[in-house]
This record gives C-alpha cells, sequence and structure tokens, in this order.
C-alpha cells in the first residue's frame, strides 16, 4: 500500500490526498462507482429503482439476527441476510400478483422496522447508527480487497449475461422464447445488487446507498443513445460524481456522502437538459 500511496500523492496534487485516510477513500470511490454505476443500469431498466433501498434497509436486520444467532462478524451477517431477502423479493416479484414498487416497499418496511426492534433493545441503538449515514472516511487497505474483488465478479458477471438480462429488461416473454431462463438471470442479478449494497453499505449508508446506485444510471439514461452508452455513462457519472464530491467535501467540511450524491443529482439535472435541448 506504501507504493501506492507514493504514487497517489504524487499525481493528485491536492491537500486533500496527501493523507492516507482520503487516499483510501479515493480507492474506494474508484472501485465502488463503477460498481454501482453498472449495477444502477440494470436497476432502472428493470424499474427497480428502490430495490437497494429496501436491501439497505435489510442490513439492519441482517446485523440484529446476527447477534441473535451469534455472529461474530456484521458483514457476514448482512451478507447472508441481504442475499436471501433480494431472492425473496425476487421470486415474490415473479410469481405474485402485486406490482414490483409494492413488493418492494413491503420488504423495506418490514425490513428496517424489524432492524430497529432487535437493535434498539436496551437502548443500544446509537452503536449502529453510523450505518444510516456511513462513513467513506473509514475505508481500510482490508475494505479495498474485497470490494476489488466485488468489482471483478461484477465485470465477469456483467460479460457472461448482460445480453440476457438486457433482453431480460426489455421484453421477458421474449426472452423466455430465446431460451434465456429469466428467473435464474434476475435471481443472479439481484445477488449481485446485495452483494455489493452490503459491502457498501458501512461507507455510504442506508440512507444514500439507494441515491448513488440509482441517480448516475438514471443520468446516463437521458444522455444515452443505445445500451451500451448507457453503462459507459453510469459509470462515467458515478466515477465523476465519487470524486468531485469526496474532494468538495475534504474542503467544505461537510459529509462525503451526501456530497457525492448532491455531485449526482446535479448530474442529473443537466443529463435532463441535454435531453430537452436533444428534442
Amino acid at each position: 500500500m506504501d507504493t501506492i500511496y507514493s504514487v497517489l500523492g504524487a499525481i493528485l496534487p491536492f491537500e486533500a490526498y496527501q493523507f492516507n485516510f482520503m487516499r483510501n477513500a479515493f480507492l474506494a470511490i474508484l472501485l465502488l462507482t463503477p460498481l454501482l454505476g453498472l449495477l444502477g443500469t440494470m436497476a432502472v431498466n428493470h424499474q427497480m429503482a428502490f430495490f437497494s433501498d429496501a436491501l439497505g434497509h435489510s442490513a439492519l436486520t441482517g446485523i440484529g439476527l446476527g447477534i441473535i444467532f451469534g455472529l461474530g462478524n456484521d458483514l457476514v451477517a448482512m451478507l447472508i441476510f441481504g442475499i436471501i431477502w433480494a431472492i425473496l423479493i425476487c421470486l415474490i416479484r415473479q410469481f405474485g400478483s402485486a406490482s414490483a414498487d409494492t413488493v418492494i416497499s413491503v420488504f423495506s418496511s418490514t425490513s428496517v422496522a424489524a432492524g430497529l426492534l432487535i437493535l434498539a433493545r436496551g437502548g443500544k441503538f446509537a452503536k449502529y447508527s453510523s450505518l444510516l449515514i456511513g462513513d467513506i472516511l473509514a475505508v481500510t487497505p482490508g475494505d479495498l480487497f474485497w470490494l476489488l474483488i466485488a468489482l471483478i465478479c461484477t465485470l465477469v458477471f456483467w460479460a457472461l449475461l448482460y445480453n440476457s438480462l438486457l433482453l431480460t429488461s426489455v421484453d421477458s416473454f421474449l426472452a423466455r422464447s430465446r431460451g434465456v431462463k429469466t428467473i435464474l438471470v434476475e435471481i443472479a442479478f439481484v445477488v449481485m445488487v446485495a452483494v455489493a449494497v452490503m459491502l457498501s453499505i458501512r461507507w455510504v449508508g442506508v440512507m444514500l446507498i439507494n441515491a448513488l446506485l440509482i441517480l448516475p444510471a438514471a443520468a446516463g439514461r437521458n444522455i444515452a443513445r443505445s445500451a451500451r452508452q448507457h453503462a459507459a455513462w453510469s459509470v462515467a457519472i458515478a466515477l465523476f460524481s465519487g470524486l468531485v464530491g469526496l474532494t468538495l467535501s475534504y474542503y467544505l467540511d461537510t459529509s462525503a456522502g451526501a456530497s457525492i450524491v448532491l455531485i449526482s443529482a446535479m448530474c442529473y439535472a443537466v443529463s435532463l437538459a441535454v435531453r430537452s435541448i436533444r428534442k
């Protein structure tokens, strides 16, 4: 890591990046924003904009159940519960009669209520309140390793299943007629989203994770003229928002997560203007 820190210190002419905690946050942004940017495009295409919100809320329940069952690692508890919760949402959405937004809303409200019920016992919720807003500056070199693994797995998943996912999002009946196992493809997708959300929730926060996943993808969709451009614009906007927001948060002494989301919102506003001009 010392070599990487030295390189970053040399190529980044900002006072902020002379500190190791800012360099860790910078590297986390480089790994996290492309991950969320790619997954966000399919979340938007599948009309599952609030899916990550439901998963973010389920992190609280996962930690609570981990405490009850004696799991010593909060991340493992969040991952296990988040994956199970994501698969349940996907299956009920597929086979139930309710609309996707209704199913997601039910799961979201249930998970946050269950999490608060468990964690607030004995007045201990304050210990976990940091999960609500996150802290990207708390990233450690060990966390960066897991983010790198998650990004690599997402890229492999993207290469293998992108066409099937895209066809499923456009027309699931057509996808099935072409031999695509739509249910398995969607389950694989929601599991990847669950893993990405649970890995990043400690640094982004429950309140902001949905915005960081959806805003760059929504902005990219306004600008893009094709599916490939959508993915490229989404990743580019996510990276831009992350790096600019992180840098500004240091100099303005504000929350890094909130700054990143506000920059993403500004990009979305600009994309709306670009779309209007094109029309």
